[in-house]
């Protein structure tokens, strides 16, 4: 797969191609013609730096002009970094789930994300670096970064290697110079250790201490780096969250937790070899909010089992199953996350289920027991959850996953379906009201409060947005259960602030830019109305935020100090 892109680079070399257009005209016929997904103009760009860098190829100033990406990539107020973890065991054993030679559980190789894994030998380091400069000569700011860790369940990794793994992550970005791509000699100063954490005292116990050292270092110094890491997402799966991990996850940084929940039906997780209930789903979304974690759960429509709607609709927190219409209903499980307060996730990924080679799912299609949602009912399903279901303090990350065309053998096959959908919705969701790149200073803005139950604490959203109800900026306020233990004790007798966001353009760090509304005070505006409704409205005299590393400066200049990894301030 690697040789179609140097031959695409090549092929574009020997042409004479004078516009953008021109250039995504032929991209497009290219890998049209051998029934391949485009790559992104920014992966392209990647690989022809490292080309140069290999001396293969000469620069060519009129080719790198017009594969320039435009800036939508950080109109959200942040640059997204993903890098994959490397190929290892899962604990799952879904239906669905493809197992590829050598690739981490659930990715196939011919992904793009996972293209650029392979390219840096799924090395942390490498990939973050070479990310940063695909970014840069794409015409991105780099200083803020959100951070996300692919790869399956990692919590399933040894500990040793989490801790090198996010480690290697901080050092990459500390060690970012713009415009020079990574050297060999950078990537190879830290080794990933193979062996199984035992927690057995002597020469490991020592070597486990000194790379968590290693890691608070790197910490410290991205507090204050070029290049900051301001999000950190980890990828697990509901049953391995309890109280110690989720202290794990806080020790590495991590600030947004990505759950497999797949299904709410215990009966479909049961047929599609999930290996965990609904109750794991519901016990670990309450534990992380608990601990004032962002939650985004992946979604699968079309499980085996599933189908589309039902009639009449149910109510909340009654049994959803409804044998009556033979089935369980995905467009009722998408309401049902919004009325019941077991689940509440700030944010969602859809992907609907498709049939891959080398899977029961893919036997039972053959066997004709398995019927997968075809384009249009999806579509109509998409439709319908952005009209009906999806309350306005929830994003929807993303509809389709990046699945080539050519490993689906059954199931959806619409890349484009944000746009497809579009002019057909109405949708509330953050994504879709977000200010983007449409910022007026002049204009208007308010701020406005909703109040949910979830997980048996209180949640409130505050957000300010303008009178075409655009999105500025958001704050997400959690008043936990005053009688739970928490685990963690900065949190007891206190609120916590479990996202604080501006979007728009990416501004620099600590400059304001007329065409985005980051640094002009929205957050800090924020920041006063959650401290005052902690302590008038709850009778509470302590905050605290679970801050990305990057973000600690920010919150020290609002008056919060650094306890237990969260940014906490007594209110007077």
């Amino acid at each position: 797969m690697i040789s179609i892109h140097h031959q695409f680079i090549l092929e574009a070399l020997k042409k004479s191609l004078p516009s953008t257009e021109h250039f995504l005209k032929f991209k497009k016929q290219f890998y049209n013609d051998r029934k391949l997904p485009q790559p992104t103009n920014a992966d392209i760009r990647e690989l022809y730096e490292k080309m140069i860098a290999q001396k293969k190829i000469k620069r060519k100033q009129s080719l790198e002009k017009v594969m320039l990406s435009r800036g939508v990539r950080t109109q959200s107020g942040v640059a997204v970094v993903a890098v994959l973890t490397k190929p290892y065991a899962c604990p799952g054993n879904c239906a669905f789930c493809p197992t590829e030679e050598n690739m981490p559980k659930s990715y196939l190789s011919n992904e793009p994300a996972v293209m650029r894994a392979i390219i840096n030998k799924f090395n942390p380091y490498k990939q973050i670096q070479s990310r940063l400069h695909a970014l840069m000569i794409n015409g991105h700011l780099t200083n803020k970064i959100e951070l996300i860790v692919m790869g399956g369940t990692f919590s399933y990794f040894p500990k040793r290697y989490q801790t090198w793994f996010i480690k290697e992550c901080f050092r990459a970005c500390n060690e970012y110079k713009r415009g020079i791509l990574v050297s060999e000699a950078g990537a190879s100063k830290a080794r990933p250790l193979e062996q199984n954490d035992s927690g057995e005292k002597g020469p490991a116990f020592s070597e486990r201490i000194t790379k968590n050292l290693s890691l608070l270092r790197e910490q410290k110094k991205n507090e204050k780096a070029k290049t900051r890491i301001v999000g950190l997402t980890l990828e697990t799966r509901p049953d391995w969250i309890n109280e110690k991990e989720i202290i794990n996850f806080r020790r590495l940084g991590c600030t947004r937790v990505e759950l497999g929940v797949q299904s709410i039906y215990d009966e479909i997780l049961k047929k599609n070899r999930r290996g965990h209930l609904t109750q794991a789903t519901i016990q670990a979304t309450k534990l992380l909010k608990e601990a004032g974690f962002k939650i985004n759960y992946h979604m699968m429509p079309g499980l085996y089992g599933s189908i589309p709607f039902s009639y009449p609709l149910c109510k909340g927190g009654q049994n959803l199953r409804n044998e009556d219409f033979g089935g369980f209903s995905d467009f009722q499980m998408f309401k049902e996350l919004f009325i019941n307060p077991d689940y509440q996730p700030d944010m969602l990924k859809i992907y609907p289920t498709v049939v891959i080679k080398n899977t029961p799912l893919y036997r039972w299609w053959k066997q004709g027991k398995y019927k997968p949602l075809d384009n249009k009912t999806f579509e109509k399903l998409v439709i319908r959850i952005k009209n009906e279901a999806i309350p306005p303090y929830t994003r929807i990350q993303r509809l389709v996953r990046d699945v080539p065309l050519p490993s689906i053998e059954a199931g959806p096959t619409i890349s484009n379906l944000r746009q497809v959908v579009a002019p057909k919705t109405h949708c509330q969701c953050i994504r879709c009201r977000e200010i983007k790149g449409e910022y007026q200073s002049t204009s208007k803005i308010f701020l406005h409060r909703i109040d949910y139950p979830a997980s048996d604490g209180q949640e409130i959203f505050l957000q300010i947005i303008d009178d075409q109800n655009r999105l500025y900026a958001l704050l997400r306020l959690r008043i936990n259960n005053v009688n739970k233990n928490l685990a963690i004790p900065s949190l007891k007798n206190s609120s916590i602030i479990r996202e604080v966001h501006t979007y728009g353009k990416l501004a620099s760090i600590g400059k304001s830019d007329k065409n985005s509304p980051q640094h002009i005070g929205l957050g800090k505006k924020l920041l006063k109305e959650a401290e005052r409704i902690t302590k008038e409205e709850f009778s509470l005299n302590k905050i605290a935020v679970i801050s990305g590393i990057g973000v600690r400066d920010y919150y020290r200049q609002n008056g919060y100090r650094l306890q237990n990894t969260y940014m906490v301030k007594k209110l007077n």
